[in-house]
């Protein structure tokens, strides 16, 4: 017996247009978010740059380098060698937007400088991770066009693919956990006044959507290839 549906439509079709359905809507809401509170300036002056330094410093912290890196919204913190990357939406200006951004980046130093097990756990299988990216669907592709021989190819590719997964749902906490850091951190350090607090949670939440819908993206994918090749009678 062949596997799943082939390369015709399949009911399954639609699990796959729920997850990029999702992902455009978060997609969208970030942006949208992030742009209107751009426009706000924070009432302290600072850049997102001179937030994040000062954050780092009253957390201890003082072997992370702050850095631009060109782009939008790309910003991210580098545990290998403890670099944190601001993009040209973040690193000189001074919205409540680009601090909130900051704030949040630096939450991930302070969770490297604490040990944080969250993000241990998602530092040690994202090698794992990545070949499961980048190997999953060659192996699943392969064991289709070998028709009942390439079992093994698929289960394999589900199984890499499973490991991708479980990379997006271990990064939700993370993420989740270094909002809720940068927004206790602003409010307590006077970076921000209260009512800017409240515009960056804003920012920040939105920001969370888009790990949530690729964590659901990929759930949903996998669900699909168990419901194509799980369990089913290869005889």
């Amino acid at each position: 017996m062949g596997y799943g549906y082939g390369f015709y439509f399949d009911p399954t079709y639609f699990l796959v247009i729920i997850g990029v359905v999702l992902s455009l809507l978060a997609s969208a809401k970030v942006k949208s978010t992030f742009a209107k509170y751009s426009r706000v300036r924070s009432m302290s002056g600072y850049t997102g740059a001179e937030a994040a330094q000062r954050i780092l410093q009253s957390s201890g912290i003082y072997d992370v380098r702050v850095e631009h890196i060109r782009g939008d919204l790309n910003d991210h913190y580098d545990p290998r060698t403890k670099v944190l990357r601001l993009s040209d939406s973040v690193y000189n200006q001074t919205s409540v937007a680009a601090i909130g951004v900051a704030a949040h980046e630096c939450g991930h130093a302070i969770q490297h400088a604490t040990g944080y097990v969250p993000l241990q756990i998602r530092s040690a299988i994202v090698p794992i991770a990545n070949i499961g990216a980048n190997i999953s669907w060659p192996l699943i592709l392969l064991g289709i066009f070998l028709g009942n021989a390439g079992g093994i190819f698929i289960q394999l590719g589900i199984l890499f693919f499973s490991a991708a997964v479980l990379f997006q749902l271990v990064t939700l906490p993370v993420e989740f956990n270094a909002s809720a850091r940068a927004v206790r951190i602003l409010g307590d350090s006077g970076i921000l006044y209260n009512s800017e607090v409240s515009q960056t949670k804003k920012v920040l939440k939105a920001a969370a959507l888009t790990y949530v819908a690729a964590a659901a993206g990929s759930v949903l994918q996998l669900l699909r290839l168990l419901l194509l090749f799980g369990g089913r009678d290869r005889d």
